[in-house]
């Protein structure tokens, strides 16, 4: 299993994608996610967030990150689909995204759905038009060779009956799901079960904890988190965590491990990726841990 982490640790650090880069290669770290950018935007363009643009070179973008020893595990283009904008705006973005991610070396695109219920579209009527959107990508990323992943993070992807709909919108080994321990937990579903419904699913992993007062206060009301606010290890999800972690082992999963923690500049990703390291190495002590 390899380590790897999200960008988004560095969003309330203003970051820039490259000081990402600098970060990883400093902590050994050689796998990198984050989201792509479909246009310009002054917080981008100033160097104040830490994603990447669609207008730049993928190739030269993929040259600069072989100079860090980093490379991509996952791009993501999660745009809801659920809506009525999805067609509209999700599709598009997701399309333009499966070119580009061929030529930045990226094997995976993480898509979802919406945060809430639609509120102009029945959960039938959202389904039936995820259905076709997903048709529509999967054309292209079969032709690309890039897997679309769906990311457990919203209304109907927090709802293990629902993915399971939605694993089955295309006969395609390019449809696959992106595992979430953060984002199960908090919409109140078992981390561990959901994993165990779905493993043989399962391309890449978001790994976050989640801290007692939040889980207090929001579980089960909520349907996904953007990044552990607390170190990865230190939450009421650690055990889940650990479990999922154990069942991967067992599987042989040789795909990246994503941290999605807050990072601001500050020691709580580092915090987490020791409890990681140690904790992957403790499955097999007698086996080089992957970085």
């Amino acid at each position: 299993m390899k380590i790897g982490f999200h960008t988004d640790a560095f969003n309330s650090a203003y970051w820039n994608f490259e000081k990402c880069l600098a970060w990883a290669q400093q902590n050994d770290v050689h796998y990198i996610e984050c989201g792509v950018i479909d246009g310009v935007s002054w917080i981008h363009g100033l160097g104040y967030q830490p994603h990447v643009a669609l207008y730049e070179d993928p190739l030269l973008l993929r040259r600069k990150m072989e100079t860090y020893g980093v490379r991509f595990s996952q791009v993501d283009a999660a745009f809801p689909l659920s809506g009525s904008d999805g067609p509209l705006y999700g599709v598009p973005y997701v399309l333009k995204t499966i070119p580009w991610a061929k030529h930045a070396g990226c094997p995976c695109i993480a898509t979802t759905d919406g945060l809430h219920q639609p509120q102009d579209l029945t959960d039938a009527q959202a389904m039936e038009s995820m259905k076709r959107s997903y048709g529509q990508l999967i054309e292209v990323a079969e032709a690309y060779e890039i897997t679309i992943n769906i990311e457990v993070h919203g209304y109907f992807t927090t709802h293990p009956d629902r993915v399971a709909q939605m694993l089955e919108f295309c006969d395609s080994p390019y449809l696959r799901m992106n595992m979430d321990t953060g984002n199960t937990y908090i919409a109140g579903q078992d981390p561990v079960a959901f994993f165990e419904r779905f493993q043989d699913q399962v391309t890449h992993v978001h790994v976050k904890d989640v801290s007692q007062t939040l889980a207090a206060s929001v579980r089960g009301e909520q349907t996904g988190i953007a990044v552990s606010h607390c170190a990865i290890g230190d939450g009421v999800n650690s055990e889940n965590i650990k479990t999922v972690l154990t069942l991967l082992h067992r599987r042989g999963y040789d795909g990246v491990l994503s941290m999605e923690c807050e990072g601001a500049g500050g020691p709580m990703i580092e915090k987490s990726l020791r409890w990681m390291r140690a904790t992957i190495q403790s499955l097999s002590p007698a086996e080089k841990t992957s970085r």
